[in-house]
């Protein structure tokens, strides 16, 4: 299992890897790499999660207990991590909202769906697809309203709903995932040659998110900010699949799902942790090194909770 474990992730790895080393040896310079991340974060994954959503089963056991057990660890710790850079590290509200979310915005795609599937099977990812489907509309939704509250203290609730509805509205992510599920729900599909074309767009998300992510990392190291990456890691990696567990074990969720919720919630933050902080050019040093440390540190824990899970 472990040789599997690896066999996943190393390929990430990998792709990081040469973002950095090719940056570092100025091959890429830094507004070549803005330039991929702004292609991947403003087009190439808003496109993914449209396709990925558009053609989702919606129905299939979206089982009430299984989501209310993945989301409440995730909100919880989103709390957590706000707090805990805001009182333990004297954050400001901005810098606390984007470390929030690092804790929020598991990596539920690239690493949750193939170790989930390595470890128990495909027919066991039911659960997993069911926690997909609301996890960027949930985890968007819930970190730019409160980004958006903290920035526009102080303003009328007029105007901080305003400012949140232009936020929401204006991110391309959100837009890729609302015209999903307009897709999904009347049943529309796009002509063949379009379709195909974004299939041709999709292929280049992820490898162009990591890729940039590395070249990212030579920007932002992680001098002086360790202590708060280390916390985001111990919520991330232990604190989000514990609540998963005894939320799960609590409201009885089928072994199947409750084997979902906890795996899933035992991944690293994902890219979008750092997407986010980028957005709003808040705590990226911080956002790219969780999401690197994180996943190397996952290979240990996600071994521990699939030993516990059995």
């Amino acid at each position: 299992m472990l040789q599997a474990l690896i066999d996943v992730i190393l390929p990430v790895f990998l792709v990081i890897g040469a973002g950095y080393a090719t940056t570092r040896a100025g091959f890429f310079t830094y507004a070549h790499i803005d330039g991929i991340m702004k292609f991947t974060q403003g087009f190439a994954i808003p496109c993914l999660l449209f396709a990925a959503i558009a053609n989702l089963d919606l129905g299939a056991s979206f089982n009430p207990r299984l989501l209310i057990s993945f989301y409440t660890g995730s909100a919880a710790c989103f709390v957590l991590g706000i707090l805990g850079a805001r009182t333990l590290f004297k954050r400001d509200w901005e810098d606390s909202v984007a470390i929030g979310f690092c804790c929020l915005f598991a990596n539920t795609v690239l690493l949750g769906l193939p170790i989930t599937e390595r470890a128990y099977g495909p027919e066991n990812l039911v659960g997993n697809f069911a926690i997909v489907a609301l996890h960027s509309p949930f985890c968007y939704g819930l970190g730019i309203t409160t980004m958006e509250i903290v920035r526009n203290r102080g303003k009328s609730g007029g105007e901080l709903i305003t400012a949140v509805g232009k936020a929401m509205f204006s991110n391309t992510l959100i837009l890729g995932i609302a015209l999903g599920f307009l897709f999904n729900i009347t049943g529309w599909s796009l002509p063949g040659a379009i379709d195909d074309a974004l299939s041709l767009i999709i292929a280049a998300a992820l490898p162009g998110a990591l890729f940039a992510l590395g070249g990212v990392l030579v920007q932002y190291r992680p001098e002086g900010d360790l202590r708060t990456i280390f916390m985001v890691c111990a919520i991330s990696l232990l604190i989000h699949p514990a609540i998963a567990w005894g939320m799960g074990t609590s409201l009885d969720v089928p072994d199947d799902l409750f084997r979902s919720a906890v795996l899933t919630a035992a991944m690293a933050p994902g890219f979008n942790a750092y997407i986010f902080a980028n957005i709003y050019g808040r705590a990226r040093r911080v956002a790219a090194s969780s999401v690197l440390i994180a996943t190397v540190l996952s290979i240990v824990t996600i071994w521990g909770w699939l030993a516990l899970l059995g």
